[in-house]
């Protein structure tokens, strides 16, 4: 049983959800995850609606907080702020070169690599080769900033390991699905495996793949045609669109 004073992270296995997730486990912080199930539309439901009315995951109740927190990125500003300084320094130039590179991964890195995801792996975009391409450019060049980026320090942001590095790293992980090499990343692909090796992304991974992934598939693949729309936010008058890509992967 859970009560009012637990800490419970609510999502799916989303890399906004697995970013929260690191860093609970980075600071060491006893937590439930609760499974939201996003495919059948739980996430429109009036209790989850009074966590976030803008109905998406994460959202993470906190025993110090005095409201559920929600938007991923601004979650770990609270977690480092509450409980890990040294994830997201106080001050100076240090802490704004973190909140740059945190800002990178809100506007660009999520947006295109997500939109990407979409055409790539949730629908059959045979119709809509534009936008499929647009967007495999556009990972493309997130993908090759990040690198290069990398290629002179050991980590995004400053000198150390930092909330800008984990907001990032669950998302670059879809590299070799979206069917990228990562020898044509050498730095990028060098970061990731350092972060992987981090005892608290392996137990992140561990604790993702057994409590949400198994429930998160099981809902996916019994998802009809009307909780697709309302997920993907298409109208009943819009055109058509195939999500049999992620109703069978």
């Amino acid at each position: 049983m859970t009560g009012p004073d637990d800490r419970i992270l609510y999502g799916t296995g989303s890399p906004n959800v697995r970013k929260v997730a690191l860093l609970l486990e980075e600071l060491g912080l006893d937590y439930a995850m609760k499974h939201v199930a996003v495919f059948s539309g739980e996430q429109f439901e009036p209790a989850f609606l009074e966590m976030n009315p803008i109905a998406k995951v994460p959202v993470l109740t906190d025993p110090a907080a005095e409201e559920p927190l929600f938007e991923s990125n601004a979650i770990l500003i609270y977690l480092a702020e509450t409980y890990g300084p040294a994830f997201l320094p106080e001050a100076g130039a240090a802490r704004r070169d973190v909140m740059r590179w945190l800002m990178v991964q809100t506007a660009l890195v999520g947006p295109m690599l997500g939109q990407y995801n979409h055409y790539h792996l949730v629908v059959e975009h045979g119709t809509e080769p534009y936008s499929a391409a647009r967007y495999r450019n556009q990972s493309e060049t997130v993908y090759r900033h990040l690198d290069d980026r990398l290629a002179s320090r050991e980590w995004i942001a400053g000198d150390v390991y930092s909330i800008a590095d984990i907001a990032t790293w669950p998302w670059t992980l879809y590299l070799e699905r979206h069917d990228f090499v990562p020898d044509d990343f050498p730095n990028l692909a060098r970061w990731r495996s350092q972060i992987a090796e981090r005892p608290a992304a392996a137990r992140m991974t561990h604790r993702v793949e057994t409590e949400y992934d198994p429930r998160n598939n099981r809902t996916r693949r019994a998802s009809s045609q009307e909780s697709l729309d309302r997920l993907f936010n298409r109208k009943t008058d819009g055109p058509e669109a195939d999500f049999s890509l992620i109703v069978r992967a």
